[in-house]
């Protein structure tokens, strides 16, 4: 009696003082009640890696598949399983079941018989996927407990592998996905998604930052912010600076080091890439870091810094297409005595109506980059026609117009995607609705999409422009221009869009100013 009542002391502590995640699950499967009593007497005290275990008792097999079942997340660390139970071999189908039907291939399963004739051990430990086997006359309790101890291990480095092999899997996930990122506010908000899951974590401080380089032998290193997650409300965060001097101090200490910090309750990931372009990663949680979760975020600040690294290149390679484009563009226009402002306007107006009209941001984008590009073919046109002060006679009027083939042929040979589109631009920008344009009389939607565009940009924004040989129409005659126009020389929907969204493109137009006539 006096067994009993230590034995009920015991779990009501256990019971009432464990935290959920600190002990270990130990499930006992025997229909011997002593057994049961016994075991909980000898592991009352236990301890392994600071942990308690927490004893689960099922008194048959049946019962057993109704604990186990429940167990989805395969928080049982240990079962002990009696052979005999409500049939001679009801434990080992038990076992064959938790492996073959459950797929539960992480817990530690012991097989503690009475009766060893019903179950041979070398047959068993051949024929079922058992971890260890157990005659109960040989189980002292220094040997149960030692039993426990190995059966622990080997559930801890298990669980521990596949907290690396989820973590990486969620890794290698992440990084496809900021291949795809365009910018690097998006970049870094993808970081920050992502490091919660990867660390299994609902709430954490994460900070990415790009570190500048010192510019000067006092000046101090800038550290820009590309994004922050709070540890209050889990948002990012721009109004105010997110570094405190804690933060601010850990960070100076990377950077003088020029290596990862791992402290326990934060993590700072240094990493460069091959250009010497300086990176941080400042990851702090409400609780302690473990070492798996250290160990996963230096992988992933590795990723992080080849992603950044690749990501920053085509933003340049990007801005360089950009501003090539532009410098043609305006480099034909100062030929034909226009401006450069022409060209910039008409790329941001194609891109306005490209968006306006449903194209996805990546073609809008493309057509912006590509617009500039729709005069090229006035290279080609000799400067006593392409700057006639007056009007072209018939054979003049024919060359000037072989600008849209001639520009054309200077850009359809390129693979490079803004030229190719430029190609097109340029070939039928000059290309009407109804048919009667040129160079090859294509009506309707057989004109490319990104010829329509540009061509009621490039109109829009001729009529509304003063040059020094002409003054710029009347707001309310372009526009009836366009309505006089609408199914003859522009698609209907575009003049539609131009029309009811004038603002936004007027907008456009005092931002980019033409510079005054002399």
């Amino acid at each position: 009696m006096l067994d009993d009542e230590l034995v009920f002391a015991s779990d009501e502590i256990t019971d009432s003082v464990l935290a959920p995640d600190a002990y270990w699950r130990l499930l006992v499967v025997d229909d011997e009640v002593e057994v049961h009593h016994v075991t909980r007497l000898v592991l009352q005290d236990f301890i392994f890696d600071g942990r308690a275990l927490a004893i689960e008792f099922a008194s048959s097999a049946h019962e057993a598949r109704e604990i186990l079942a429940k167990d989805t997340e395969q928080e049982i660390a240990v079962a002990m399983i009696d052979v005999v139970m409500e049939s001679a071999h009801a434990g080992l189908d038990l076992i064959r079941w938790t492996r073959d039907e459950l797929k539960n291939h992480t817990i530690r399963i012991i097989l503690r018989t009475g009766q060893p004739g019903e179950a041979p051990e070398e047959n068993v430990i051949r024929d079922y996927d058992i971890n260890d086997y157990k005659n109960k006359t040989e189980l002292t309790a220094l040997r149960l407990k030692t039993t426990v101890f190995a059966a622990l291990r080997g559930y801890r480095d298990i669980r521990l592998i596949q907290r690396h092999q989820i973590g990486l899997e969620k890794i290698i996930g992440a990084t496809s996905q900021f291949i795809e990122c365009d910018s690097l506010t998006e970049f870094a908000s993808t970081i920050l998604k992502h490091i919660s899951v990867i660390l299994n974590i609902k709430s954490s401080h994460i900070i990415c930052c790009a570190v500048a380089k010192e510019v000067g032998k006092n000046k101090p290193t800038r550290i820009k912010v590309l994004a922050e997650t709070s540890n209050v409300d889990n948002s990012t965060d721009r109004r105010s600076n997110p570094l405190t001097r804690a933060i601010e101090q850990r960070i100076a200490v990377a950077l003088e080091q020029k290596s990862t910090i791992h402290e326990k309750d934060y993590f700072v990931g240094y990493f460069t890439t091959k250009r010497g372009t300086e990176n941080i990663l400042y990851v702090e949680d409400g609780k302690p870091l473990d070492a798996v979760q250290h160990h996963l975020l230096d992988f992933f600040a590795n990723n992080i810094a080849v992603a950044h690294e690749n990501l920053k290149l085509r933003v340049e390679i990007k801005e360089s297409q950009k501003e090539l484009s532009y410098l043609i563009g305006e480099a034909v226009e100062m030929r034909s005595k226009e401006t450069g402002s022409h060209v910039k306007r008409v790329a941001y107006l194609s891109y306005c109506l490209a968006k306006l009209y449903g194209l996805s941001e990546e073609e809008a984008e493309l057509i912006k980059l590509a617009s500039p590009l729709h005069d090229v073919g006035k290279v080609g046109i000799p400067d006593h026609i392409l700057n006639k002060p007056g009007k072209h006679d018939e054979e003049e009027r024919n060359a000037m117009q072989t600008h849209a083939r001639i520009g054309f042929d200077m850009l359809a040979k390129s693979d490079n995607p803004i030229l190719k589109l430029g190609a097109h631009i340029a070939h039928e920008h000059h290309e009407n609705w109804d048919g009667s344009g040129y160079p090859r009389g294509l009506a309707g939607y057989d004109i490319h999409v990104a010829g329509r565009i540009s061509a009621v940009a490039d109109v829009f924004d001729a009529l509304g422009s003063k040059r020094c040989y002409k003054n710029s129409w009347e707001e309310a005659d372009i526009l009836a221009y366009f309505e006089q126009e609408k199914g003859k020389k522009f698609e209907p929907k575009l003049v539609e869009l131009l029309l009811d969204n004038l603002e936004e493109f007027l907008i456009v137009r005092r931002r980019y100013p033409d510079p005054v006539c002399e």
